[in-house]
């Protein structure tokens, strides 16, 4: 697994993982054969993590034409986790890693300074995983305005 001083990059195995989802229970290895989109984002129902979801919401067509499935994963609890799904209508499975075991385990989990005080915080990532379970693309810090339109190029190149 990564580790802060080796961190997941691309070309590595995906760390596998089962948690619970707004689904039922989700593992990665369950998943081969299939490309992978599981991002990282800090809080349900958040300005910037709602804007997050919905973007990919609204490319779920297109990255199932893709052979693709998003994963959304936060350390929130199921039951609000639920209620941002349902608020939102949002069509893909929503992790819950209450225990922030795949978020150490894909580095984004991490040290996050704000107004020079340092802390540990959910660093926004995403990462597409090839049908094989390899690590393809890996974005840290992400922005999310047009990040949609980046994991989308990237999907459409494992496609082709």
């Amino acid at each position: 697994m990564a580790e802060a001083n080796n961190p997941l990059v691309e070309g590595m195995a995906a760390p596998d993982f089962t948690v619970p989802s707004t689904e039922g229970d989700v593992s990665l290895s369950a998943l081969r054969g299939r490309t992978v989109v599981l991002y990282f984002y800090p809080k349900a129902d958040t300005p910037g993590c709602t804007r997050e979801a919905c973007a990919f919401r609204d490319l779920k067509a297109e990255m199932a034409a893709l052979g693709a499935v998003v994963l959304g994963i936060s350390k929130d609890k199921p039951a609000a986790l639920e209620k941002f799904r349902a608020k939102y209508g949002l069509n893909f499975p929503l992790l819950s890693d209450a225990d922030l075991s795949v978020h150490e385990a894909y580095g984004a989990w991490a040290p996050k300074t704000l107004y020079g005080r340092t802390a540990l915080g959910v660093v926004r990532s995403t990462f597409v995983i090839d049908r094989e379970g390899v690590v393809r693309k890996a974005w840290r810090k992400v922005k999310v305005d047009g990040h949609d339109a980046q994991v989308l190029a990237v999907v459409r190149g494992l496609a082709g």
